[in-house]
Parts: structure tokens; C-alpha cells; sequence
């Protein structure tokens, strides 16, 4: 049931991590605060398609 999905920066669009997720515990998107190296500082982070 674990996927992989991609996470990109809310603020610059870059995608820059991959990770998994469990389908069925999350069904929605994951958003998590994660480190952008253009901006150097920490962003949030969304799931995308």
C-alpha cells in the first residue's frame, strides 16, 4: 500500500524530494516543512501528481 510521491516547494515550485506514504492511513496530501536549497531556509512542502 506505500507509494512513492514527490514534494515540491510551495514557494519555487522545485521539487526536490521523493519519499513514501501509506495510502491508506493518508489519503489526502502530505504537506511537510522541509529544507529548500535555492531559498536556504526551511518551506513548506506538498505532495504532487
Amino acid at each position: 500500500m506505500r507509494v512513492n510521491i514527490i514534494l515540491a516547494c510551495t514557494e519555487t515550485g522545485d521539487r526536490n524530494y521523493t519519499t513514501t506514504k501509506n495510502k491508506r492511513k493518508n489519503p489526502e496530501r502530505i504537506e511537510l516543512k522541509k529544507y529548500s536549497p535555492r531559498l536556504r531556509k526551511m518551506t513548506l512542502h506538498r505532495e504532487t501528481k
